[in-house]
């Protein structure tokens, strides 16, 4: 009986230490070198930063790495980073943001080709179907030109200036070297994607940056998404050509005007942000007034004519003839023309504004001037005629 105990007691030991022993292999709190976390700032010193990556032991983070051009430190107490771990002695566990510096060997490279950790690189110069890449010291890496940036730009765009890029190939001990920049680009845009999809909404006014122009339009950067803002979403007024009015890079703001996530299609609107001419139309323009405006576009049924930014009046075919008849309104006039006209009615709601050429009109006027005038003579004439008879009468009657 004594021995049945001891035994069992034997063999349920023996079960719990495997147990721990597999626990602790497979713990899922367990670092790998290379792996990605996300983690908050505790702390910074003169030489380090210290985070909390949620796991136990100390995570440090060389402070160098997070100085911008000017030497001043890019993050806070109480923000987050992305970091690599590098490795773990007692409990200081080591991270880092990039691979790079005078100190970044070849081993190091390959540790962070397996772990995917970003690596600093100088873009020295153009090569056949790439770039050459400056790792550290003296290592040189290869950069394909469409692995340089999320579109193919000049070589003065990238060329002595620093990047960071991941290791997309690592052959021959370090001999033969494959870099990416776009791979982290990418990853950032997707970040940023997923982070505008919880706060982006239909109407919001956003600032974004012109990623490039086309007859059509332009497409816009927006955080992590790109849209488009269609060339007749850009004015009030009709642009004939967007570069005349944006440049690639210029950064602007936009009204968001359709969010398509599934399709990843996006639009903008540039002149939703700009104040409505039709808001002052009736004040700008009010009926009965002599105003001079450009004819912008001849139809089978009249002439636009623009009146000022955004607003334009509508002069009927039939005002255009003289009292003559026309077939077309190009027989009296030409697109580009300045025409005076007259405004003879204005709908604001309905965006609509008549008008009349002004030499007909006036001459109308003056035609019913004179005639209002000639039938007030002849009034104020029989009135006259009348009253003479009326005493002529009198007078035979006495």
């Amino acid at each position: 009986m004594t021995t049945e105990v001891v035994e069992e007691e034997e063999t349920t030991e023996e079960e719990s230490f495997a147990e721990l022993f597999a626990r602790s292999y497979s713990d899922p709190g367990r670092l790998e070198p290379g792996q990605k976390v996300t983690a908050k700032i505790l702390s910074i010193s003169g030489e380090w930063i210290f985070i909390d990556t949620g796991r136990k032991g100390e995570g440090v983070l060389d402070r160098k790495e997070l100085l911008d051009s000017d030497g001043n430190l890019t993050v806070e107490i109480g923000g987050s980073v992305t970091a690599w771990f590098l490795s773990a002695s007692g409990n200081e566990l080591r991270f880092t943001t990039k691979v790079g510096g005078s100190s970044a060997g070849n081993a190091q490279l390959e540790d962070a080709w397996r772990g995917g950790i970003p690596v600093q690189g100088l873009v020295e110069k153009e090569i056949k179907g790439g770039y050459e890449i400056k790792i550290g010291g003296s290592v040189r890496a290869f950069c394909p030109f469409s692995q340089i940036d999320l579109r193919r730009g000049n070589a003065e765009e990238f060329i002595g200036k620093h990047f960071s890029f991941r290791i997309t190939e690592y052959a021959e001990r370090g001999r033969n070297i494959v870099v990416s920049r776009r791979a982290l680009l990418e990853e950032e845009r997707l970040r940023e994607k997923e982070l505008l999809r919880e706060t982006l909404a239909v109407g919001q006014t956003v600032r974004g940056t012109v990623s490039s122009l086309r007859d059509f339009g332009a497409f816009v950067h927006v955080g992590g998404i790109e849209g488009l803002l269609p060339i007749s979403e850009v004015a009030w007024g009709r642009v004939a050509d967007i570069r005349e009015v944006l440049t690639e890079g210029a950064e602007i703001q936009v009204v968001v005007k359709s969010l398509d996530w599934e399709k990843e299609k996006f639009s903008f609107s540039l002149k939703d942000t700009l104040p409505d001419p039709w808001e002052q139309a009736v004040q700008s323009y009010p009926e009965g007034t002599y105003v001079t405006g450009k004819v912008a576009r001849l139809t089978n049924f009249g002439a636009f004519i623009t009146l000022g930014e955004g607003v334009d009046g509508l002069v009927p075919i039939s005002r255009l003839g003289g009292g003559k008849r026309i077939n077309h309104p190009r027989d009296v006039l030409n697109e580009g023309e300045m025409l005076e006209v007259k405004v003879e009615s204005v709908d604001r709601d309905s965006r609509r504004i008549s008008l009349s050429p002004a030499a007909a009109s006036r001459a109308a006027s003056q035609a019913e001037a004179e005639l209002v005038d000639f039938r007030k003579s002849a009034e104020e004439g029989a009135a006259r005629s009348l009253g003479s008879l009326g005493d002529l009468l009198k007078a035979r009657l006495k």
